[in-house]
């Protein structure tokens, strides 16, 4: 399904809308460029998870954990060299936590997400800057 967003409170809200349709286990894998609103995205989908906490960035963490209804495991795998380096991290045993993967560049371990993962892709729109096109693929649309 695709959506138009044109603010990062829309984004946010989208998120949101998602985060409340997920169960224990779902994997969210995000595609899209610096500045395409995965972390804002994010936001949003830990207020529909039941988080409460600030969510920033995981950059140089490589995942922040945030306590919730379900919890979400946030991932950004930027700097990961391959999904080999997934599983020196704990990989597996977020996958089986009971909590939700929202996983920013997906594109960096693409061969190790789970095959149901839910895909969700953002571009940015010629009209204006912060206008967005998300595409989000398998699992129940919000």
């Amino acid at each position: 399904m695709e959506y138009l967003s044109h603010s990062v409170e829309e984004t946010e809200a989208l998120g949101e809308t998602l985060g409340k349709t997920l169960q224990p286990g779902a994997v969210v894998a995000y595609f899209g460029g610096l500045g395409m609103g995965k972390t804002a995205f994010t936001r949003g989908l830990a207020r529909g998870l039941g988080c409460t906490e600030r969510v920033t960035s995981p950059t140089f963490t490589i995942v922040n954990e945030y306590p919730g209804r379900i919890p979400l495991y946030h991932f950004d795998m930027y700097r990961l060299a391959d999904s080999d380096a997934l599983f020196d991290i704990g990989w597996e045993d977020y996958l089986a936590g009971g909590g939700v993967c929202a996983v920013e560049w997906s594109e960096q371990v693409e061969d190790a997400l789970p095959p149901e993962s839910i895909r969700v892709s953002f571009q940015r729109r010629p009209e204006a800057d912060d206008w967005r096109t998300i595409t989000i693929e398998g699992g129940e649309k919000p």
